[in-house]
């Protein structure tokens, strides 16, 4: 396992924009990385997905064409752009390591977490 670290959330008002990171200091250029993210009293939900190399990515229908995942992996960071933000994306936002290759949505095949970040989108 690797120690992520998010950072980047906040309060914004909807329509408003976000950029949130997760670091390693260790590299991750290898594994492929997702975005998931947990409301009150809701289960973890995927966000997004990117591949090793940053090639390709995949997003939950309820977060496409508003949030872009990238990575920089000199650096050993993977980012998560979020833009025209609503009330509804109000979440703790993770990132993690997938232990194998291919898309993935599920949380299961992810065995490294971040603490997580706060984002807060008020109406």
């Amino acid at each position: 396992q690797v120690r992520l670290v998010e950072s980047g959330g906040g309060l914004v008002q909807a329509g408003g924009s976000l950029s949130l990171s997760c670091a390693s200091r260790r590299t991750i250029g290898t594994y492929d990385m997702g975005w998931f993210r947990q409301a009150p009293g809701k289960e973890r939900e995927f966000v997004g997905w990117i591949s090793a190399n940053g090639d390709y990515t995949y997003y939950a229908d309820s977060v496409k064409g508003r949030f872009t995942v990238s990575r920089d992996n000199a650096k050993n960071t993977v980012y998560l752009q979020m833009n025209n933000l609503k009330p509804e994306d109000t979440a703790v936002y993770y990132c993690a390591r997938q232990y194998y290759s291919g898309p993935s949505n599920n949380p299961r095949n992810f065995d490294s977490w971040g603490q997580g970040t706060q984002v807060t989108v008020s109406s």
